[in-house]
């Protein structure tokens, strides 16, 4: 895979512009599409689609559980749905809609949570959705991306379109870099392997994978010969990459912006405790809310810094041995 090496001139993007590039080419081609807003618009950049398709395009207001409703209803009558707004509340205020009226139907439904994270910074707890990848992955037929930047995310849009049954898609608010190239190919359930390690495996999703890029080349001056899978489908998991990484390691690492409880790390437990148990450290949200503050200083007080992945790496790899 081209992923951008350290010391390359890198590109910032939000993984939402990514999502609303995708929307636009997805109306140009498919009369199918039609897009939902829950009152954020411009935010999740729904709003670039609005502006070329207003005909197929609904602004519900601030009602997210009418919204997902209303998108059941518009994919059970043929249509392909995207329903947009926060993460924190599509899958907090939507989640019985989401669970009975999308997931249970098999809806073709895709609905995509922005600002997913603590890097939503100074909006605080009440709009930091670190929960949503954990309360996604659960419900029967839902499938589940979190991009690791804008191109992917781009990718992971016009695919989901073709894919039938409903998606969760996880972006962000913040510009991230642009790791990825646009020749790559991006496969719902199949994850990529950027780096080929000895000592251990760094399984990340999101902004993750940048850190535990930066987080390889910390490990390698110390002598430690790190591997890197970006993760960036959560479900369907790509049980396959995860078991031949650790058969190859013998020691694993995952990395998220979202609590350590249910989300990517725990479906990467849960792959190795039935078929392959090694030592294993989970980068992440530990069992708390998030809270107010400027994105950078909130990755380290939340300990998901290079540095972070660095300290776990070290720590399972004395736990291999």
């Amino acid at each position: 895979m081209g992923v951008v090496k350290l010391g390359e001139a890198m590109d910032k993007k939000p993984t939402r512009d990514g999502f609303g590039e995708a929307l636009v080419e997805l109306g140009e081609k498919r009369k199918d599409i039609v897009v939902l807003s829950a009152d954020l618009t411009d935010s999740t950049r729904a709003g670039w689609f609005k502006k070329k398709f207003p005909e197929r395009f609904v602004s519900m207001g601030v009602s997210e559980q009418d919204m997902i409703s209303t998108a059941a209803g518009l994919a059970l009558s043929g249509k392909t749905a995207f329903a947009c707004t926060f993460g924190v509340f599509a899958a907090g205020r939507a989640w019985d809609q989401v669970r009975v009226s999308v997931a249970y139907m098999e809806a073709n439904v895709k609905i995509v949570g922005t600002h997913g994270g603590i890097s939503v910074g100074p909006d605080g707890p009440t709009h930091q959705a670190v929960e949503e990848i954990a309360l996604m992955r659960i419900l029967p037929n839902m499938t589940v991306i979190v991009p690791c930047d804008a191109i992917e995310a781009k990718k992971a849009t016009i695919k989901s379109a073709s894919l039938k049954g409903p998606v969760y898609l996880r972006l962000g608010r913040n510009k991230v870099p642009v790791i990825t190239k646009e020749k790559d190919v991006f496969e719902i359930g199949k994850a990529s392997t950027l780096k080929q390690g000895k000592d251990v495996t760094i399984i990340a999703c999101g902004i993750m994978v940048y850190h535990a890029i930066l987080a390889c080349d910390i490990l390698k001056q110390k002598g430690i010969d790190a591997g890197l899978i970006n993760l960036h489908t959560v479900k369907p998991i790509d049980s396959e990459i995860i078991i031949n990484a650790a058969k190859n390691t013998g020691a694993v690492v995952t990395a998220e912006e979202h609590t350590v409880m249910g989300g990517m790390g725990s479906a990467v437990g849960e792959v190795l405790a039935q078929n392959l148990p090694v030592p294993i450290e989970f980068v992440g949200v530990k069992d708390r809310f998030g809270e107010s503050g400027d994105p950078d200083e909130l990755f380290k007080i939340f300990g998901l810094t290079p540095e972070d992945i660095v300290k776990a790496a070290e720590k399972v790899i004395k736990r291999k041995h």
